[in-house]
C-alpha cells in the first residue's frame, strides 16, 4: 500500500485555517542551510538539490535492489525553518535579504544515515552541484507547537502569525522563539499567490 502523507498524516500537514496545538515528533530530513532572499536563483538551486536527493531515494528500486524496509510513498513537501540575521533584526520591516533559513524535505523512516550519505555521493556523480557539499541528513523534532493553514501570498503571513499569537495568549502558551517553520503544500512556480497553501508552525511552551 502506497504511503500518502496527505491522507495518513493530516494532523501534521493539513491543519485547519485556525490555530491549533500539536506535538510534532522527530522525523528524518535532507537539509540545506543558507541565507538571503527566497526569490533568488540561489534559493531555487538549493530547493532543486533537495528534490534531486529525495527522488534518488524514491527511485532506488528501479536502479537496483531496494533497501530494507522500502515501501511505496509520495514525496514529502518542502519545508523551511526561518529566522533573521542579527542585522535583519535591527531593521524596521522585513528585509528578505537578511533571512536565514534551513530548508528540508522529510524522508521515509527506512532511510538510514548510511543510505543518505550514499545517495548524496551518488547524486554528486550523476548531477554535480556545489550545494550538494552542504547537504546534510538528520532528525528534527519540533515538539509542542501551534500551527495553522495559511491561504494566500507569503507576504500576508503576518496576519496568520498574529492569529497564532492571540491563540497562545488565550491558551496560556508562550512562543519560545521568533523562528518558525513553513510547509509548502503548493508549488509557488505554478500556483497563483492567492491560491497558495502553507502550513505555519512555531514552537511553544506552557506558561508556568
Amino acid at each position: 500500500m502506497k504511503y500518502e502523507w496527505k491522507k495518513q498524516e493530516k494532523a501534521f500537514y493539513l491543519p485547519p485555517s485556525e490555530p491549533t496545538l500539536i506535538t510534532v515528533p522527530a522525523y528524518p530530513y535532507f537539509m540545506l542551510s543558507g541565507e538571503g532572499n527566497p526569490n533568488s536563483e540561489a534559493f531555487a538551486e538549493a530547493v532543486g538539490v533537495l528534490y534531486s536527493l529525495s527522488y534518488a531515494i524514491k527511485m532506488l528500486p528501479k536502479k537496483g535492489p531496494a533497501p530494507e524496509g522500502y515501501h511505496e510513498y509520495s514525496i514529502f513537501p518542502l519545508e523551511g525553518v526561518w529566522d533573521l540575521s542579527e542585522q535583519g533584526r535591527l531593521k524596521a520591516g522585513l528585509d528578505k535579504d537578511e533571512l536565514v533559513y534551513t530548508i528540508m524535505i522529510r524522508q521515509p523512516d527506512f532511510v538510514t544515515p548510511a543510505l543518505a550519505v550514499e545517495i548524496i555521493e551518488k547524486v554528486k556523480r550523476t548531477k554535480p552541484q556545489p550545494l550538494l557539499d552542504r547537504a546534510t541528513f538528520g532528525s528534527c523534532e519540533d515538539g509542542l507547537c501551534v500551527q495553522m493553514l495559511h491561504s494566500g501570498p507569503y507576504d500576508d503571513e503576518p496576519a496568520s502569525f498574529s492569529k497564532m499569537e492571540q491563540y497562545c495568549a488565550q491558551q496560556g502558551l508562550r512562543r519560545i522563539s521568533k523562528t518558525h517553520r513553513e510547509i509548502y503544500l503548493s508549488d509557488a512556480r505554478r500556483t497563483q499567490p492567492e491560491k497558495l497553501k502553507t502550513v505555519l508552525r512555531f514552537l511553544v511552551s506552557r506558561e508556568e
